[in-house]
Formats: C-alpha cells, sequence, structure tokens
C-alpha cells in the first residue's frame, strides 16, 4: 500500500473538488490531439468525484506558452475532447483565476464539470506563486493531485496549492498512487533478472538514475544518443556522433562500477550512421568501431536490436526510458521500434518511462500490451533516482518517512 494520502479515504459528498490533471498532450499543426492518453487516464479520479455528487474544477497546463494567452495552448480541444469521452458536458473557462473562471465556478451544480483555461498563462504556477496558489485553493474545498506527470516540479497548482489544504482536504488521485506504486514496487521488489533498457540523447540527463539502476537492476542496456558518450570512454571513434565531452569520466565510472557489482553493460555493437540528421541524407551500417569521421550515429543498428532482444530474453521485469535513436524521422526510428517489440514479446512485467518512450511504444502499436506505461518521463527518472518529489512530499501520510 502506498504511503500518500488517498483520495478514497476523504469524505467528498457532494463538495466542490480542485482536481490537478496533466492533459499537456501531443497535438499536430491543426490543433489536433495526437494522443488522449493522458485524458483517458484521469478519467477515474474525475468519475469517482462525480459519483460521489461532488461538483468538479479541473486545472491542467499545456506546453510551455511564454507571456499569457496563446491560442495553440489552450485547453480548449482538451475540454471537448475530456466531454466526449465522459459524454457530459464540460464547461470550459476562458482565463484562469479571472471573472469568466470565478462566475462559472460560483455557479457549478453537484455532477457538473467545470475545467479553467491553461494554468502556465499565469506567469504565478510556473513561480510557484503562493498568491496563484490561493486563488486557485479558493476553487475546491478539496484538493486532488492526479499529475503525476508534473509532481518533480515545484509549481503553483503542485507544491504551494498544498499549504491551503489540511490532511482531511487534500490527497492523490488514483493515477497518481498507481504511478507511485508501480515505482515503488520496481525499485524494492522487482522480478529478476530485472533489466533497464536506458536511452535518449544526454548521459546528463540520466547520470543520478543509472547510478542508482546498478544497484538494483541485474542488466543494463545503453542506447540512444549517450551510447556514444560510453562508446567514446573506451576509445572508439564515434565520429562527429552526439558526445558529452565532461562526461567521459563519469561514463567509465559507471562502467567500471557495473563491473564490480557483477551487472552486464550493454552498448550498440553497430549503429545506422548518416553524415546529417535528415530524411534524404545516405545511410550506412557500421560497426561500433567503425564509425567514419564526419559521419555520425543515429540509430541502434541490426545487430544490435538481435543482441538486446537476447539480452531481454529471460527478463523478468523491464523497465525502458529514453528511445534507441532519433526515432522522430523514420530513417533513424527503426532500432527504438524493434526495441519496443522486443520488449512486448518477454514474459516480463514492463513499465514504461513516460515521455518520448511512451510516443514509441505508441508508434510500434505495443501500447496495449505492456504492463505499465508512465504518463510522467521526467517524473518517472527522478522517483527512480530516489528523489523525494515536491508534488508528492505534501501528500505524504505523517507516520511515514520516503522510500
Amino acid at each position: 500500500m502506498s504511503d500518500i494520502l488517498s483520495i478514497s479515504e476523504l469524505n467528498l459528498a457532494k463538495k466542490r473538488v480542485f482536481i490537478r490533471c496533466d492533459f499537456n498532450v501531443p497535438m499536430d499543426e491543426f490543433l489536433n490531439i495526437t494522443d488522449d492518453r493522458r485524458i483517458r487516464s484521469a478519467i477515474p479520479t474525475i468519475k469517482y468525484c462525480l459519483d460521489n455528487g461532488c461538483s468538479v474544477v479541473l486545472a491542467s497546463h499545456l506546453g510551455r506558452p511564454k507571456n499569457g494567452f496563446e491560442e495553440k495552448f489552450s485547453l480548449k480541444n482538451v475540454a471537448k475532447r475530456l466531454s466526449r469521452l465522459l459524454d457530459r458536458e464540460v464547461i470550459f473557462a476562458n482565463d484562469v483565476i479571472g471573472s469568466d473562471a470565478q462566475k462559472k465556478a460560483s455557479e457549478l451544480k453537484g455532477g457538473e464539470i467545470l475545467m479553467l483555461e491553461n494554468l502556465r498563462f499565469e506567469k504565478g504556477e510556473t513561480k510557484n506563486d503562493e498568491n496563484l496558489a490561493q486563488k486557485l485553493a479558493e476553487f475546491g474545498e478539496f484538493y486532488i493531485n492526479d499529475a503525476f506527470g508534473v509532481c518533480h516540479r515545484a509549481h503553483a497548482s503542485v507544491e504551494a496549492i498544498t499549504k491551503f489544504y489540511d490532511d482531511e482536504h487534500k490527497a492523490g488521485g488514483f493515477l497518481l498512487q498507481k504511478e507511485i506504486n508501480f515505482a515503488q514496487n520496481l525499485i524494492k521488489r522487482p522480478s529478476r533478472p530485472f533489466v533497464a533498457v536506458v536511452g535518449g540523447s544526454k548521459v546528463s540527463g540520466k547520470l543520478q538514475a543509472l547510478h542508482n539502476l546498478l544497484t538494483r537492476v541485474d542488466k543494463l542496456i545503453i542506447g540512444g544518443g549517450m551510447a556514444f558518450t560510453f562508446l567514446k570512454a573506451l576509445g572508439e571513434n564515434i565520429g562527429n556522433s552526439l558526445l558529452e565531452e565532461d562526461l567521459i569520466d563519469d561514463a567509465l565510472a559507471i562502467l567500471k562500477k557495473g563491473k564490480e557489482l557483477g551487472v552486464k553493460i550493454y552498448l550498440p555493437v553497430d549503429v545506422v550512421a548518416a553524415q546529417s540528421f535528415s530524411q534524404d541524407s545516405a545511410v550506412k551500417y557500421v560497426a561500433a568501431q567503425e564509425i567514419p569521421n564526419g559521419w555520425m550515429g543515429l540509430d541502434v543498428g541490426p545487430a544490435s536490436t538481435r543482441l538486446f532482444k537476447e539480452v531481454l530474453a529471460d527478463a523478468q521485469t523491464v523497465w525502458w526510458n529514453g528511445p534507441m535513436g532519433v526515432f522522430e524521422m523514420d530513417k533513424f526510428s527503426k532500432g527504438s521500434i524493434k526495441m519496443s517489440h522486443a520488449i512486448v514479446e518477454t514474459h516480463a512485467t514492463t513499465v514504461i518511462g513516460g515521455g518520448d518512450t511512451a510516443d514509441v511504444v505508441e508508434r510500434a502499436g505495443d501500447a496495449d500490451e505492456m504492463t505499465f506505461i508512465s504518463t510522467g518521463g521526467g517524473a518517472s527518472l527522478e522517483l527512480i533516482e530516489g528523489k523525494e518529489l515536491p508534488g508528492i512530499k505534501p501528500l505524504r501520510k505523517l507516520d511515514t518517512t520516503g522510500f
């Protein structure tokens, strides 16, 4: 059981509830939602409140608007999609704490839903501003955080707002609890062999997670742009591939620590190389030791894919965070797509660490077969790093110490 205050322990009946959701969904250039997983993930918590006769005020951010309102970051389309998924009206406020939001909130009846405009249109949101938090707190007698994807950020609607509620009036929603339970069990009680697959472009963002994982996993697969810093550390010529020169010593330290702990670490043995990152660039498959000068590795090659598949064959738990190549371009997406297929074909508990990795799994058509897909890439990574997240700390029960 989680040590987080739970929505199911609150006496919500017929009250007004403020729910911080994570509706930060991807959209195309015509503002069509391309993946509504995050909206669907919030539904159990919203329905629970409606079943209790509550009136519900929903708040979320979308993207990174710079200066107040921008049409492309409006939550209007999210409200429409949610309304369709719930098969009931979602009233939309044209501002966050302005007169429209306040008027619509004051008229809200039990069983009705109001969605506020994008929280980040208010400067104070990302600054964890207490004045903004206090105004948001006026929208609900109860505060529910169901936005795991932003729990690693101390923002007004995530951290400061909790100061205006006592433990009887704040809690984590069902999605938040599910995320934390999964991360806790993954760290404390994984079925073995436990294989971590780590990719993405930078070592720097995952350094702490790698150190933390080494003491817990049996095997570690490293792919993506970050693999080249490790290959360079081993003395290979990586051409123009992505390199974090200042982290070569850290990469060596991780390889050494792995050896000492008996953790097998696997790096790509071949890569898809090109002279430039473009759809019409000529590509060739080369051994990882033979990247020509002036060329760069942009995906793992077929031999690496076969090797990684072998490594995964006996896994009982797999945690994957970060793609194997620049998957946004079809030419360099095969390694990531095949990694997704290989993970799905195992008999393991498979946990996908949000963000780009969730996107890859969706593109590969494997989403429904993964055990759990986290809705928050950064937050999922920081939990694995063993950090206390600012959005979760205020929701912990008093008699427990973190994990």
